[in-house]
């Protein structure tokens, strides 16, 4: 027993780091500047999306995308993973597309709330698309 607790010590003791050069990162939104979605969709059946955003600097790394249900809609938005600390984030204009799936419910019209940003007033900009259902 006295063998196991010295061991337990020892592994909490080498895994703890004092040392501060660990790589450091945040969550960020990205806006998304389009998206591509079908005419319909029929109740039932997967459907593809496909949304274009931009990365900002080489230190904006694409995480996720970040979907939520929300009571008018779905919200949708491109979650970045940017790193800090000693690097050199040279500023860059890369347009990226991702591509993710839907499947309506029983809701006769889906609509889509895709994150575009905020306006000059700090006020949330969405690019809102309603898609029918159909059966």
């Amino acid at each position: 027993m006295k063998k196991l607790f010295v061991c337990i010590i020892a592994l909490v003791a080498l895994s703890c780091s004092t040392s501060d050069d660990t790589q450091k990162s945040y969550i960020e939104l990205l806006p998304i500047e389009s998206a591509t979605v079908p005419d319909e969709f029929t109740r039932g059946e997967t459907n593809n999306i496909s949304i274009t955003f931009k990365r900002s600097s080489e230190c904006h790394a694409f995480k996720d995308i970040y979907l939520k249900d929300e009571s008018d809609g779905l919200f949708v938005a491109v979650m970045s993973t940017v790193f800090t600390g000693n690097y050199d984030c040279a500023a860059i204009d890369d347009v990226l597309e991702k591509t993710f799936t839907v499947e309506p419910g029983q809701e006769d019209l889906f609509v889509f709330k895709f994150w575009h940003g905020t306006n000059n007033s700090g006020e949330q900009d969405y690019i809102i698309i309603e898609v029918p259902v159909v059966d």
